[in-house]
């Protein structure tokens, strides 16, 4: 794949309910490279936590746009991969902002995108579904406008903010769908019934977030996900693992096994 429209197209149709895409996420090109050349890996996605923390600010749209763009081209530069950009709310006020930031994340390589419809430091506040559904819109438009089928994940926050709140999920959800969305990035599903009824009640394959205490991969699978990432988790492991072997380390300890790895750029 040489082009971001062929990366895009191999990005969309990677997202099969009962055979879903696993994505190991990334912050920066040195960690796309690993994942990317890890055997079995499809496509890379960021995780905007992960990509605003390794750049000293807060997730949140903590990054300016220039900020966010920039950690964008250098990860997809590094790879020849898909890789699926965590774009949090756009970095834009209105739906034309969206559509134009969008343009400029397709010009820095990016397949694939997540854009969120809670508004900044509340879950339980999101925007109104006409509006949010007109940002993925957005997105959407700016990608046909260049001509690349983008990947474009929509996050709901609704059941993470408002639990019982399944009517205003799935009507999200569906949408978002009609406005251009690819998968549905569900936050909140908890039981194995809200995840039947969502992958029953949604118009594209469900994306989801998983972790030790959740499902297991393979019941996921089982229950048709069609995606399932890891967020700022892989930036923990990575960070728990470092800080292990700093104490190790300074405490006159054995070497770590890992130190001797080798890589090339």
């Amino acid at each position: 794949m040489t082009s971001t429209a062929d990366k895009a197209a191999a990005l969309a149709a990677l997202h099969v309910p009962g055979d879903p895409l696993i994505v190991v996420n990334v912050w920066d090109a040195m960690t796309a490279r690993i994942v990317a050349r890890t055997p079995g890996v499809k496509a890379l996605a960021t995780a905007s936590h992960s990509v605003a923390f390794s750049l000293g600010v807060d997730d949140g749209e903590g990054m300016t746009v220039d900020m966010a763009l920039g950690a964008a081209q250098r990860i997809a530069a590094s790879t020849d991969l898909p890789v699926s950009v965590d774009f949090e709310r756009g970095y834009a006020a209105d739906a034309s902002g969206v559509r134009d930031n969008v343009a400029r994340l397709i010009e820095a390589g990016a397949a694939g995108l997540n854009i969120e419809d809670s508004l900044a430091g509340a879950r339980s506040e999101r925007r109104p579904i006409a509006e949010a559904a007109s940002r993925v819109a957005a997105a959407r438009a700016a990608a046909d406008a260049a001509g690349v089928p983008l990947a474009i994940n929509a996050r709901t926050d609704t059941l993470a903010g408002s639990p019982d709140n399944w009517s205003e999920a799935i009507d999200r959800a569906n949408a978002y769908v009609d406005a251009g969305a690819t998968s549905i990035f569900m936050l909140g599903l908890v039981t194995e019934q809200q995840l039947t009824d969502a992958v029953a009640a949604v118009r594209a394959p469900i994306a989801v977030f998983a972790h030790p205490a959740y499902h297991s991969l393979e019941r996921l699978a089982e229950l048709g996900v069609g995606r399932i990432s890891f967020g700022p988790q892989v930036l923990g492991l990575t960070l728990q693992h470092l800080a292990a072997a700093a104490a190790q380390l300074t405490a006159r300890g054995d070497y770590p096994a890992e130190l001797s790895y080798r890589y090339e750029l």
